[in-house]
């Protein structure tokens, strides 16, 4: 009898979006913008340079609500198409409203365009009219892009021709990857059931788990080896025609991360992979092997912590909890997820793999989607996306649509916070050493996912976007040449990672649909370590001060926002603190492996 664990039900409501995919009021609110689409217009074009700081304001409003409407839409669309992905009305939909936003975005592309090309002086004078209020900064950062914007005509061209290319190629990877089933002891499991197995005690399941990934996406390595490099291809020519000089140039800008910042945390994390290292030379003690393989990394410690298995209720509470202890605000906004269905949980045959927090529009709320499976890790999960949800659900109430979505380097925060918050009240409330030895290992493995893997798979996209612009088509061995190299250059001799191994970039989806994405989770974790220590230190004053942060949403540059807390992102050291942060914790580690396990260390 298969296990259950209170998730099964667990589905979201989309009701304050739409019934269904045939709800007539679809075709009815997409008729309703290319209206308001069409007057603002016939109202604006050719205009833009006149306005004054109040007509302005008057215009963006009107952006505003035509974004919400259609980001209404648009959000339906696509959190129906991910609960299943085999559904052809559900891509029927996606693909109709990609068409209709594709056609929306060309006729208000001259907005963007005429303001771009005002000259710097006079955009200046606007933009210093306190009437602008919130939509300064907004104003102010899309003149960013001015060096690299086209011809009005060119710009409707890669519009429209992103629905049949970059969007339709992003489509099919996600298809394909939901559609697979990877042949487990008879049994056909999907991506998060397989994926599951990794972080069982029994090696031998381990074992014949990553053997079945590897063999589940040897079956579709020629059409996702082609996938990718078509889209890698993509965004080479439209970087090309842009003037961007490298190839996480878009990426930067839109993080309003300056390459400098970037160029320090990749230094900073890269010239740190001992700690990796260092943490799975003692994995290895402990789990009594003389050589960890690619399989290992995951394996929990031989105690009942680790393997316990936790019900939604269990995690509900849990996770409520630990928010509510933080901020009686921030519990209660995380609360609503859970009693209104803003979450969907359930495993089901063709949902799309992971999980994912969607910000929807401020007319509606955000909504999370999970795969729980009962382990911690997945407890874990749910207060990272929580976090998510109430960032998006603060910065979309303050801010409004043009404050609502954070650069990825600091919408990265919010998540990794919330996790944090789990822990460290998971860890305080335990009192046996093997189990916050065990929740220790965890947690720092969490960390390196999301700081050191994250840079490592920043490494192998710098080496595939090069070479596919530089030697043309890559085959599948050149790709895992690259994914190899970038991983065992992080895991050194600490951990063998076999040849098999080298096609597991094919399923991460993110190096599909945001190129360049990865290394704002690094980011994110080292900020948020940097920010729990300033928690600890100052306790309960702290805690607005964030959740002004957290409602800034997109009003600032990140460096600006932050500062009221006392972070300088601008300073190349700071990266270092985060990362002694984590090596306390290794050191913490090392202390309670010894106190548990002292006679491996003899």
């Amino acid at each position: 009898m298969e296990k259950t664990t209170g998730a099964e039900e667990i589905v979201w409501d989309l009701s304050i979006l739409y019934d269904g995919a045939d709800d007539p009021n679809i075709a009815r609110d997409i008729e309703a913008v290319n209206q308001k689409v069409e007057t603002f217009a016939a109202t604006y074009r050719g205009r833009v340079a006149q306005l004054d700081a109040e007509e302005m304001v008057d215009a963006l409003i009107q952006v505003e609500e035509i974004y919400d409407q259609s980001g209404r839409i648009q959000s339906f669309a696509y959190l129906q198409f991910a609960t299943d992905t085999a559904e052809p009305k559900y891509g029927a939909l996606v693909q109709k409203i990609n068409e209709f936003s594709a056609e929306m975005d060309q006729k208000l592309v001259f907005f963007d365009l005429e303001w771009k090309a005002i000259d710097d002086a006079e955009a200046e004078k606007l933009l210093s009219d306190p009437t602008l209020g919130k939509y300064r900064h907004y104003l102010e950062a899309e003149r960013r892009y001015k060096p690299y914007t086209l011809s009005e005509i060119e710009e409707q061209l890669l519009l429209e021709k992103s629905v049949t290319g970059r969007d339709a190629w992003s489509r099919l990877f996600t298809q394909i990857t939901s559609a697979l089933r990877f042949d487990y002891k008879g049994k056909k499991l999907t991506q998060s059931e397989v994926l599951k197995l990794l972080y069982e005690a029994d090696r031998d399941v381990r074992s014949a788990a990553a053997d079945s990934v590897t063999a589940g996406l040897g079956e579709r390595m020629m059409e996702l080896t082609y996938i990718f490099n078509v889209l890698v291809a993509d965004k080479a020519s439209d970087d090309r025609r842009r003037g961007y000089p490298s190839w996480i140039s878009s990426r930067n800008l839109a993080n309003k991360a300056p390459d400098t910042v970037v160029d320090a945390l990749i230094t900073a994390v890269t010239s740190n992979y001992e700690l990796v290292m260092r943490h799975y030379r003692l994995k290895r003690t402990l789990l009594g092997h003389d050589e960890l393989f690619d399989y290992d990394r995951y394996a929990p410690l031989h105690i009942g912590a680790t393997e316990r298995e936790h019900s939604w209720d269990d995690a509900r509470g849990i996770v409520s909890s630990a928010y509510h202890r933080f901020n009686d605000r921030a519990g209660s906004i995380v609360d609503r997820f859970f009693d209104e269905n803003w979450i969907h949980a359930a495993l089901m045959p063709n949902k799309r793999g992971g999980a994912f927090c969607s910000p929807v529009v401020p007319s509606a709320h955000p909504y999370v989607l999970l795969n729980y499976t009962g382990k911690t890790r997945d407890v874990m999960t749910l207060a990272h996306e929580l976090g998510h949800g109430l960032h998006m659900y603060l910065s979309g109430e303050a801010q409004g649509i043009t404050g609502l979505y954070t650069p990825l380097t600091t919408a990265e925060m919010a998540s990794t916070f919330g996790e944090m918050l789990v822990f460290d009240d998971l860890m305080s409330r335990e009192t046996d050493p093997a189990a916050q030895l065990a929740m220790l290992l965890e947690k720092i493995e969490d960390s390196f996912a999301t700081i050191f893997r994250q840079v490592s798979m920043n490494r192998f996209e710098d080496k595939l976007h090069t070479a596919r612009r530089t030697q043309g088509e890559l085959s599948s061995a050149q790709i895992n040449a690259f994914w190899l190299e970038t991983q065992r250059a992080m895991f050194g001799d600490s951990v063998t990672l076999r040849e098999d191994y080298g096609s597991w970039w094919s399923y991460v989806g993110h190096f599909v649909g945001v190129p360049g994405y990865v290394y704002a989770y690094a980011f994110g974790e080292l900020l948020v370590l940097a920010l729990f220590n300033l928690y600890k230190q100052r306790g309960v004053a702290f805690v607005p001060e964030y959740v002004d942060v957290l409602a800034a949403g997109n009003s600032d540059y990140p460096e600006k926002i932050l500062a009221k807390v006392g972070v300088d992102l601008n300073d190349p050291a700071f990266w270092t603190e985060g990362l002694a942060i984590l090596r306390t914790m290794i050191e913490q580690e090392e202390a309670l492996a010894r106190q548990v396990y002292p006679e491996k260390f003899a």
